[in-house]
């Protein structure tokens, strides 16, 4: 394993590069994501403090996603060998996340993804701008000021 300090903005992973490694965050706050070809930006995840970032191409084909630091960070660079014991817990976090991320993308309005990216990431909701939550959720930045409209005049 490898410490690495990351400022914030900094590029970890482009997409196309090959044989992408395992990002443990120890502090600070990442994000992976795609650019369309019409240059939109999607944010696929986010990653805090006790998080892992991956890609999940095979070492001898290109990734497909960006990630970088969202705010200054440390992290753990290792190899992709997810096989250590101390790597399974947080690897089925990821992978629930990730699933019900899917499923809610498949069918929930707006207002329960945004729910629902709160449940799942309450520690980073006034550290990210909102035009990322907006990409997260797949919604506008607009959009997304409207369902917390609503979600506030609910409460």
């Amino acid at each position: 394993m490898k410490k690495i300090a990351l400022k914030k903005g900094q590029i970890l992973q482009r997409k196309g590069d090959f044989n992408s490694k395992v990002y443990q965050v120890e502090g600070g706050l990442l994000r992976s994501y795609a650019i369309s070809d019409k240059g939109k930006e999607h944010i696929y995840m986010f990653a805090p403090e006790g998080w892992i970032m991956a890609d999940n191409a095979p070492p001898d084909e290109p990734c497909d996603l960006f990630i970088d630091a969202i705010e200054d960070s440390i992290v753990w660079q290792k190899e992709k060998d997810l096989q250590g014991e101390h790597d399974v817990p947080k690897l089925i976090k990821r992978l629930s996340v990730l699933q019900k991320r899917v499923i809610m993308l498949m069918g929930a309005s707006a207002l329960e993804r945004y729910e629902h990216f709160l449940a799942t990431y309450p520690e980073i909701v006034q550290r990210v701008p909102q035009k990322m939550i907006a990409s997260y959720l797949g919604v506008t930045p607009e959009a997304l000021s409207a369902v917390r409209r609503k979600r506030s005049q609910k409460e």
